[in-house]
C-alpha cells in the first residue's frame, strides 16, 4: 500500500495503534508510530504527530510521554476499563454455568480487545481453567434477549421446558407441553441464572432454569402478576429459593447448635431471626420455598439443624427420614445376598 492512500483515516489508525499496542507500561516513539501509520497508507512527520496528539487529546483520549533513555516513548493512559476490572469480569464469564464454553471464549475475546495485546495475554492466563461444569444450550444468549424484550413490552411468553435423562439426551417436561407465563425479572443464584414469572392457571410466581428453555416465544398476550411481584423481595425471594420449583414462601422454625448458624447465615443473610437458647444452642426462623431440595439441604446439615415447624413440613422430614432408612436397609439387605 502507497504512503498517503489512506491519509483521511490517519486519526482513526491513530486511536487504533494506541488502543491495541500501548499501555502504562508499553509505549512507542515517534519514529514507531510513524512506521505503523506508513504501514497503513499513512504519512506522517514528527510535527503533525505533536498536532494529532493534541487533537486525540482534545477527544478525550489521555496520550502520555515517558522519557525512556534517549527516546521518548508514547502510550495511552486512562481506558474505559482498568486490567484489574476485566479480570473480573473474565473469571466471572469463565465460572459461569449457564455459559457454553463457545460463548465464554467469545466473549473472553472481546474483553480482551479492550485493552492492549500486550494486557490481553495477562487475561489470557488469567482463564486456563478446566474442569468447569458448563452449559450446553448454545442459544442461550438470545433466549435471555428475547425474555428481556418481553419484559419490555410487558407480553407473556410460550416456551417448553426440558430435562436430561439417563441418556444424557434433552427429554421436554410434560410430554413436550407449552409453558405459558407472564416474565417478571431474571435472577442469578447458585450460579444459574432463573427466570421469575407469574403461572396464572397456578396463581402464584414460580422460577425456571434459563439454560433448560427452549423454543421461547413472546405472545401479544398482556402480562399477569404484577401485584404478586410487587410483593416480591428478590433478594429474600433468592435466598429462599431450592431447587428449580418455586412456590409460596413458608415461615420455618430451625433448631439447632451454635456452631451451625454460619450455614443458615451464609444461605438467608444476617437478617435473619436467630434466638439463642440455653445449652449452646438456639431457634431460627426463616421463610422458604419449602421443597424436597429444601429437607434434603436440612439432611445435608447432619444432626446439627432440625425443623421445628410448621408441623406438616416436620412430617415430610419424618416421612423422608423413614423413605432413606427403607431405601438404604434394602440397598444393604441386597449387597448381602449378593
Amino acid at each position: 500500500m502507497a504512503a498517503g492512500d489512506n491519509q483521511k483515516l490517519k486519526m482513526l489508525y491513530l486511536v487504533k495503534i494506541f488502543s491495541e499496542e500501548t499501555d502504562d507500561a508499553h509505549g512507542l516513539t515517534l519514529q514507531e508510530i510513524a512506521a505503523r501509520l506508513e504501514s497503513y497508507g499513512v504519512n506522517a512527520d514528527r510535527k503533525t504527530l505533536y498536532k494529532d496528539f493534541g487533537e486525540l487529546e482534545k477527544f478525550g483520549l489521555e496520550i502520555l510521554s515517558e522519557q525512556d533513555g534517549r527516546s521518548v516513548r508514547y502510550h495511552l493512559a486512562a481506558r474505559r476499563f482498568e486490567l484489574p476490572e476485566l479480570k473480573l469480569l473474565v473469571d466471572a464469564v469463565q465460572g459461569s454455568k449457564f455459559i457454553t464454553e463457545k460463548k465464554s471464549r467469545q466473549l473472553i475475546k472481546k474483553l480482551e480487545s479492550l485493552v492492549s495485546i500486550h494486557e490481553a495475554r495477562q487475561l489470557h492466563r488469567q482463564v486456563l481453567i478446566t474442569g468447569r461444569i458448563k452449559a450446553m444450550n448454545e442459544s442461550i444468549y438470545y433466549i435471555v434477549d428475547m425474555l428481556h424484550e418481553a419484559i419490555n413490552l410487558d407480553r407473556q411468553i410460550r416456551f417448553q421446558y426440558f430435562r436430561w435423562n439417563v441418556r444424557k439426551q434433552q427429554e421436554l417436561r410434560h410430554n413436550g407441553a407449552w409453558y405459558q407465563v407472564s416474565p417478571w425479572s431474571l435472577l442469578w443464584d447458585d450460579e444459574n441464572y432463573y427466570l421469575v414469572a407469574y403461572d396464572a392457571s397456578d396463581e402464584k410466581l414460580k422460577h425456571y432454569r434459563v439454560d433448560k428453555i427452549v423454543r421461547l416465544a413472546v405472545t401479544d398476550t398482556p402480562r399477569e402478576g404484577k401485584e404478586a411481584f410487587r410483593r416480591l423481595d428478590p433478594a429474600t425471594y433468592t435466598r429462599s429459593l431450592f431447587g428449580m420449583f418455586g412456590g409460596e414462601l413458608t415461615p420455618v422454625t430451625l433448631e439447632g447448635r451454635a456452631d451451625m448458624v454460619g450455614p443458615l447465615i451464609d444461605r438467608f443473610g444476617k437478617d435473619i431471626t436467630i434466638i439463642p437458647q440455653e445449652g449452646g444452642r438456639f431457634t431460627a426462623h426463616v421463610n422458604v420455598a419449602a421443597s424436597r431440595h429444601f429437607i434434603g439441604w436440612i439432611v445435608a446439615l447432619g444432626d446439627g439443624v432440625r425443623i421445628t415447624g410448621p408441623e406438616e413440613l416436620v412430617e415430610e422430614m419424618r416421612a423422608e427420614a423413614e423413605r432413606l432408612s427403607v431405601l438404604y436397609a434394602a440397598s444393604s439387605s441386597a449387597s448381602t445376598l449378593s
